[in-house]
């Protein structure tokens, strides 16, 4: 169903990421997500959508619109369940960006990378569980908006 996706992504106006890998990070994520995504809202007409994503007084807030920008559903998930995945994200892109800084074992490197991925996935799960029932997401989509949940919160 090529029409239940995401057409257009919003992330609010801010100042850029505090590092260069990490901005890297997240276009490509907006990129990738914007190429190959399933976003499914079940109760809501048929897509594609857009999706104004930000964080506010603690909670992930997906503003789910129609390509004209019309609001449809306002989906307000709390951050407490993804904040040691955050936290524990932040600590593992910045152990990265010090071992390719510091021209590290390219074992060490990878090692540091393969975590970072795990994260992710764990990150990714547990995104698609919270929204279960809300909005149908497969796992590439759910890994790439946990990116964009961590790159927000880096951000506060």
């Amino acid at each position: 169903m090529p029409e239940q996706r995401l057409v257009r992504l919003e992330l609010p106006e801010e100042p850029p990421a505090p590092s260069a890998y990490a901005e890297a990070d997240r276009r490509q994520a907006i990129a990738d997500l914007l190429a190959g995504n399933r976003f499914d809202p079940p109760h809501l007409p048929r897509g594609p959508y857009a999706l104004a994503v930000s964080l506010r007084e603690g909670r992930l807030i997906l503003d789910i619109r129609d390509v004209d920008n019309r609001p449809l559903h306002v989906l307000a998930l709390a951050l407490g369940p993804f904040r040691r995945l955050i936290k524990d994200y932040h600590m593992v892109v910045e152990a990265h960006e010090q071992a390719v800084a510091q021209n590290g074992p390219e074992s060490r490197v990878q090692a540091i990378d393969m975590g970072r991925r795990g994260l992710h996935n764990e990150g990714a799960e547990l995104l698609r569980e919270r929204l279960k029932g809300r909005v149908d997401v497969d796992f590439e989509t759910a890994r790439r908006l946990f990116t964009l949940v961590c790159a927000l919160h880096q951000r506060i």
